[in-house]
């Protein structure tokens, strides 16, 4: 669908898909379902169409945190992984990992709801202590939690990758360290980089595609793809359709059911 209206014939680009494949990438979600509930059906709708052989679907990770809803944006991922016609990869956001981590160590409860964990106990019926330090109170959060997961979340938050290679690009969380090659990057670098990579003007052997850093708009260039644009805040939320050597840039705006859909191209 989206191939057919902003295709260009003859645009040359620095990175590729392999051939007869085509891949799409969503940005952070942090718990706006009803961003991603439109998104999601609108690239389920493209890939259907698509004659490509291979379909891929990458999520960037953090899809849980900051917004609303993240039991609910958890229900939608977890429902297009299972689409056996779809190749999914739902890579680990550095909120997935406090997120698990604090089902394992209550203590870790404080930090992880100073930037969002409170909201995402909240989605699934957990109201976390008052205090900071209600030791107590933290342990019981995390065991309510535990208990308030279905089981098919938690599979998702034990499975989840932290990269994938396709083509000439290289999806992950953060992005990664310059200096180490993509096949080499450690796993917190993956979900956790920031300014080392973002300021870094060397490129990798692929175009990285990743989320993490907000920004006001999706950036395109012959070294990374950024497709965070702070859903939680902005109400904008993003995703990029690779194929060939063309770039389209989808994004869900708004809020509730004031939800539209845009599509454009993206220059490399």
């Amino acid at each position: 669908m989206f191939s057919r209206l902003f295709q260009k014939p003859g645009r040359k680009g620095p990175a590729r898909t392999p051939d007869d494949c085509v891949v799409w990438a969503v940005g952070d979600i942090h718990g706006r379902s009803d961003l991603s509930g439109p998104l999601i059906a609108a690239i389920r709708a493209d890939l259907a169409a698509s004659v490509a052989a291979r379909r891929v679907l990458v999520f960037l990770g953090d899809h849980v945190d900051r917004g609303p809803d993240s039991r609910g944006v958890l229900d939608q991922v977890v429902e297009v992984a299972a689409d056996p016609s779809l190749e999914v990869h739902c890579l680990r956001g550095n909120h997935e990992d406090r997120m698990e981590a604090f089902l394992d160590d209550p203590s870790l409860g404080p930090g992880w709801c100073d930037y969002g964990g409170r909201e995402c106990l909240m989605s699934y019926g957990v109201v976390p202590p008052a205090m900071r330090g209600d030791a107590v109170g933290w342990v019981e959060a995390s065991q309510a939690l535990r208990a308030a997961l279905p089981d098919s979340h938690l599979r998702f938050l034990r499975r989840q990758g932290h990269s994938v290679a396709i083509g000439d690009y290289f999806f992950a969380h953060a992005g990664a360290r310059p200096g180490v090659a993509l096949d080499a990057q450690s796993p917190d670098d993956l979900m956790w980089v920031r300014q080392e990579f973002l300021d870094h003007p060397a490129p990798f052997e692929k175009v990285v595609v990743h989320g993490h850093t907000p920004a006001d708009a999706v950036v395109s260039d012959a070294r990374r793809i950024g497709v965070d644009t702070g859903a939680y805040a902005t109400n904008v939320l993003s995703a990029v359709r690779l194929e060939g050597e063309t770039r389209v840039l989808l994004q869900a705006a708004g809020r509730g059911e004031r939800v539209s859909l845009s599509t454009r191209p993206l220059s490399v």
